[in-house]
């Protein structure tokens, strides 16, 4: 089966999701090339801020409500939110941390791309959709 065409509305989203997947890869070069944990993960956090915590907001927000909080592929997804929260914000181990991170957000992506969308997309109504674009385009300045 081809892969489901991403809605016009939804792409700008979408592509965020294309950012973290490219994030995970740094981080996992960074490691690779032995860079400081402490100074990834300074990185990483920043990067949570700016990005990814706007871009989790956006989702919880307008996004994920077109299935209902009580949906399992949401309520798995908010729960990832809140584990990958846990790890950027965590002080334990760098090194550990971003190798979870990488994993995790990777993993999660992937979920959100492949399952999550696709059924949102499915279920939402035009008007869902251009409430998604336009709450979008004020949350992240676009």
């Amino acid at each position: 089966m081809p892969p489901l065409e991403r809605h016009a509305l939804l792409r700008p989203v979408s592509r965020e999701h294309q950012e973290a997947l490219s994030f995970c890869w740094r981080v996992r070069r960074a490691l690779e090339q032995g860079t400081d944990p402490a100074v990834q993960m300074q990185a990483a956090v920043a990067y949570y801020h700016q990005r990814l915590l706007p871009h989790f907001a956006i989702e919880e927000e307008v996004v994920f409500p077109v299935l209902g909080s009580m949906d399992p592929l949401v309520k798995r997804a908010v729960a990832e939110h809140r584990r990958l929260t846990r790890l950027f914000l965590s002080t334990a181990d760098p090194l550990s941390d971003l190798s979870r991170i990488e994993d995790e957000l990777e993993a999660h992506v992937r979920f959100e791309e492949r399952v999550l969308f696709p059924a949102i997309q499915k279920a939402a109504t035009e008007q869902q959709l251009e409430r998604i674009d336009r709450m979008h385009g004020l949350l992240c300045g676009c």
